[in-house]
């Protein structure tokens, strides 16, 4: 299977997760403003939609969008336990929380990032993720994780999400269980060995 990423961004996930599943990926790095592959292919001819990540598997199919990625790759090693079995309550609690992180979190955070976003719009921004994080955090109080101890690919995601914080100046101290809980995945050795791969730290620098 080969990933198409770029350092930072949401395809960090399924590079943990990969990485967390015992997968070897090839890589391939894209440059997001340009909308080039480090090899030098124009990176619409790959993926339409212009984001990553993209995964291709080995037959040649290509699939997008973080939940679906991370969800295809875990079903490939079901004995990590990174998912809930099919079927299960506990599958569709870990589908709610990824489909939040896609939804409700991801999208507010990405209007930030872009030069060509008005002031007002990122502070109203800021100001709806703030009151995500407020009932995260009160969704995490007594818990390891997202879905009680049991580490998921919801958290994968959710780290990557949350790791952006700092870089638009969102501070993640004002929510205790929030920053525990960023602290508590950035440190998992798997964790830790793709930020490094990518040339990341935790916490980010603003």
């Amino acid at each position: 299977m080969k990933l198409y990423f770029a350092p930072g961004a949401c395809s960090l996930a399924p590079h943990i997760a990969a990485n967390e599943l015992g997968i070897n990926l090839d890589l391939e790095q894209v440059d997001l403003r340009e909308k080039k592959t480090k090899n030098g292919k124009d990176y619409w001819s790959i993926n339409p939609k212009g984001q990553v990540p993209l995964l291709e598997l080995d037959n040649g199919e290509r699939l997008t969008e973080v939940p679906v990625i991370l969800q295809y790759m875990s079903d490939q090693r079901p004995a990590v336990g990174l998912s809930p079995a099919a079927g299960t309550p506990e599958r569709y609690r870990m589908h709610e929380w990824l489909n939040f992180v896609t939804s409700e979190m991801h999208k507010t955070y990405g209007p930030i990032f872009r030069a060509t976003t008005p002031e007002e719009f990122k502070t109203l921004s800021r100001e709806v993720i703030g009151r995500r994080l407020e009932w995260l955090d009160k969704q995490l109080a007594g818990k390891q994780y997202l879905m009680g101890d049991k580490f998921t690919l919801a958290d994968i995601y959710m780290f990557v999400v949350l790791r952006w914080s700092p870089i638009v100046s969102i501070d993640l101290n004002k929510y205790p269980n929030v920053k525990a809980y960023a602290d508590r995945v950035a440190a998992r050795p798997k964790v830790a060995e793709m930020l490094k791969a990518e040339g990341l730290q935790w916490p980010p620098k603003a």
